[in-house]
């Protein structure tokens, strides 16, 4: 692959662009249509802050990669770490830029979260639990830009509500797997207070979510298929119960919970 590509992890990207459409979706229903210029502005947008925070990713990381991903382009010696910040701080500006195009609703929540990749790559991710939150604001951020470009928040809040929530959950179980390789560069949550504490709070962030998709049932935001929420319900309350024992399933168990909800939501405003 292009260097530059795996230097941007492009098909992070898209799967982002791809967010931002089902939550443009998700806002605007089959009225999608009238709203096609800005959101594919928006998913251009999506692409340039995700290939910007990789970027800024890999100019930080230069040395843990060195081991821990020594295929990525800087560790190879195929890009610099100039070049990975230039490039790094390009695809953030351009996100900004880009965000006036849309409406000036878009521009202040645009910032936000280029000030928050911004701060996380070079200072938070190595503060542990701040971390883990701003990574999960930053998730359920992607469905309120998506519900900003189409000028209606109503469908999405609840999910970017719980897409944050189940997010700083999986962020802690990611922790918890990775207590060994994090050891002397980075202060944990669970390295202060535990393994054991740490799940516990990552399991009472996997049930809150749950508890939450029902609100759309409670006040008739979708249909009927809206009930499938169920099923990734089922998944996050089993995540609750196996981080205990075994992180890094509950971790990626999570993103398959996080998708089927994705679905629910689309489904529900078919």
């Amino acid at each position: 692959m292009n260097k530059y590509l795996r230097l941007f992890r492009f098909g992070n990207c898209l799967m982002g662009a791809i967010g931002v459409l089902i939550a443009c979706f998700i806002a605007a229903g089959f009225d999608l249509g009238d709203h096609a210029i800005k959101v594919i502005i928006g998913c251009v947008l999506v692409i340039c802050f995700e290939a910007g925070g990789n970027a800024l990713n890999d100019y930080v990381d230069y040395e843990i990669d060195m081991t821990a991903h020594p295929d990525r382009p800087i560790p190879c010696g195929e890009i610099s770490r100039k070049t990975a910040q230039i490039f790094g701080i390009a695809g953030l500006a351009v996100a900004v830029i880009l965000s006036f195009l849309i409406s000036f609703e878009t521009v202040p929540l645009v910032i936000l979260c280029a000030i928050l990749m911004f701060a996380y790559e070079t200072v938070l991710k190595q503060r542990g639990f701040v971390g883990n939150l701003t990574i999960a604001v930053l998730t359920g951020l992607i469905f309120l830009f998506g519900g900003s470009i189409i000028g209606d928040y109503s469908q999405v809040w609840t999910l970017a509500l719980l897409a944050t929530l189940v997010s700083i959950g999986r962020e802690i179980a990611k922790d918890i797997e990775d207590v060994e390789s994090d050891e002397g560069s980075r202060k944990t949550l669970p390295m202060i207070i535990g393994r054991k504490k740490a799940a516990t709070l990552a399991a009472a962030f996997f049930v809150i979510g749950p508890i939450l998709s029902f609100i759309p049932l409670l006040d008739n935001t979708f249909g009927i298929l809206y009930c499938s929420v169920i099923v990734a319900d089922i998944i996050f309350i089993y995540c609750a119960t196996i981080v205990f024992k075994d992180a890094h399933k509950a971790e990626k168990l999570a993103k398959v919970a996080m998708f089927a909800a994705l679905i629910s939501f689309v489904l529900g405003v078919i």
